[in-house]
């Protein structure tokens, strides 16, 4: 029953650390080396990460310039780039690759401010099906004889604190990417 309980806090932390990883790769308008997190270089032909064949440096709030180690793979990451999702053009001038990031409109703002909440809140469903689901065990091991009615309410309660705490966790971590966004 406690393993229960534990479990389903493990599994609270990981839809919160999920959201965090998620929103990390959201652009705001601030250049950050994680934007190109989720890029990947066909590097001799395995999709290898831009930060496994780079040193990618930040000069200026909104540029991120990318060195590679090996300068044959220069085209390669420029081309993953304009593949990748994050509607950048990158500047190649034969030994980096300068991302300037540009200043976001308001409407694009509102745009990625939708798209965090939609992601926040599939990550609080996330919670709230671990919730359910650590109740149910909780119900059916109840039946089999494994403890008390009361015993049950209060591992319940228990599982709703938890619940309750990584909701505000999804919550804040939503708010904080929100003002970032909507900074100007």
């Amino acid at each position: 029953m406690r393993e229960l309980v534990a479990s389903a806090e493990e599994s609270m932390k990981k839809a919160v650390e999920h959201l965090k990883r998620e929103l990390i790769t959201i652009r705001t308008g601030r250049a950050t080396p994680a934007l190109l997190d989720k890029v990947m270089v066909n590097y001799y032909g395995n999709p290898t990460p831009v930060n496994q064949l780079a040193t990618i440096n930040v000069p200026e709030p909104r540029l991120l310039v990318i060195q590679p180690w090996d300068k044959s793979v220069l085209s390669e990451i420029e081309r993953a780039i304009m593949k990748s999702d994050l509607g950048i053009n990158p500047v190649n001038d034969g030994a980096v690759i300068r991302l300037v990031l540009p200043q976001l409109t308001q409407e694009r703002r509102q745009e990625l401010v939708k798209l965090v909440r939609k992601k926040a809140e599939e990550e609080r469903v996330a919670v709230r099906n671990i919730r359910r689901d650590t109740n149910d065990e909780l119900k059916k091991l109840q039946k089999e004889g494994g403890f008390s009615e009361d015993e049950l309410k209060r591992l319940q309660g228990e599982v709703q604190k938890l619940t309750d705490k990584y909701i505000k966790e999804i919550d804040n971590v939503l708010a904080a990417k929100e003002k970032e966004i909507m900074e100007v």
